[in-house]
């Protein structure tokens, strides 16, 4: 009985070492890393109205025949490049020449008359006023024939510009009419931007204004200087048309969808470095810092990339966010942080929730 007791004294006795074991808190290592830390503080930002366009030449040829006949050379098609003064079409000049072939007996036979009343005037046979009219018949033949045979020189129509082709509406072997169109042709480095604004904001919008211009299909945004605000509105929508000038680029071409944005005063905005951002599984997030140094994921909701330029930096406190912050500030956070929030970036090592963050 005493070994029994004795044996069982041991076992609670162990049982009592590793409760008190387990019951002792585990002494885990935070891992530590260095990263740049900004407190968020909202600005102002210019504030936008924005409205979709269409990019189009400024220098729009239509190129058509001045004399009727069939197309005997069309060699361009569309997109083809051109050169001023390089041959786009040719006519067969059938009844050019034929109107020559009249011009040039009408002037023999005004010629000879002509020969034939001075000699006659001369021999007192003719009066002044029969050889004026003879000469005046003369000089009208004489101009019909140099009219002639520069419309025999239109069956080459040149190009008058350096350009692209758009548009071809007639082929080889169609009859070519005087002012028909044959082809048109676009100067791709006169570009400019065509859109219309509502008439409640046409009046804060001026020639030679700077607007944001972008290019969706390119991911790109340029500047455009407003060019011309037709002062009439349309009919049906009540909209005014404005022509944006932009700079040449041979990455933009006549046709493309571009998006206008035209400065309508300002607005407070939550701005974050674009380093900041950190995409995962197609969703865009950003490290945040609580108030012990901890690192935590959330999630974000972008909003539009803004330039330095746009932001007033005298509404951001110079104490909490420097010159190189500022300049690299530059998206629009519309969900997910607050002003306040303490984010970090650029860490090393890469942050991780949960890490400990010390200030670079």
């Amino acid at each position: 009985m005493k070994k029994f007791m004795l044996m069982l004294a041991v076992v609670l006795a162990l049982q009592a070492c590793s409760d008190a074991e387990r019951s002792q808190p585990a002494l885990v290592a935070v891992a530590t890393s260095q990263a740049k830390i900004v407190t968020l503080k909202s600005v102002d930002v210019n504030a936008h109205y924005v409205t979709s366009g269409t990019v189009t030449s400024d220098h729009r040829v239509s190129i058509s025949s001045r004399i009727s006949g069939y197309i005997r050379k069309l060699s361009v098609r569309e997109g083809d490049h051109v050169r001023k003064g390089q041959v786009l079409v040719r006519v067969d000049p059938v009844n050019a020449r034929q109107s020559l072939v009249q011009a040039e007996a009408d002037l023999a036979d005004a010629k000879m008359d002509m020969q034939r009343y001075e000699s006659l005037y001369r021999d007192h046979a003719a009066s002044k006023q029969q050889l004026d009219r003879v000469r005046l018949r003369y000089k009208l033949t004489r101009s019909q024939v140099a009219q002639a045979r520069n419309q025999l020189g239109y069956a080459e129509v040149l190009s008058p510009v350096n350009g692209v082709v758009v548009e071809k509406r007639l082929s080889k072997g169609d009859l070519a009419q005087p002012g028909a169109a044959i082809l048109t042709l676009e100067d791709p480095a006169s570009l400019l931007v065509k859109t219309y604004v509502s008439e409640q904001f046409v009046r804060g919008i001026h020639a030679g204004d700077k607007v944001d211009v972008d290019i969706p299909s390119m991911k790109r945004r340029i500047t455009g200087v407003v060019r011309q605000v037709v002062e009439a509105a349309d009919a049906v929508s009540h909209q005014f048309m404005i022509k944006i000038a932009l700079q040449s680029d041979p990455a933009i071409h006549p046709g493309m969808y571009a998006q206008v944005g035209f400065a309508v005063g300002t607005r407070q905005a939550l701005m974050v470095p674009h380093a900041a951002v950190v995409e995962m599984a197609g969703l865009h997030g950003i490290y945040i810092v609580d108030d012990k140094g901890i690192a935590h994921y959330r999630q974000i909701r972008l909003g539009e990339q803004i330039s330095a330029d746009q932001i007033n930096t005298n509404q951001i406190n110079t104490n909490q966010i420097n010159t190189n912050q500022i300049n690299t500030i530059q998206i629009e956070i519309l969900a997910g942080l607050h002003d306040g929030d303490r984010i970090a970036w650029d860490a090393t090592p890469p942050l991780q929730s949960g890490m400990k963050v010390q200030e670079k």
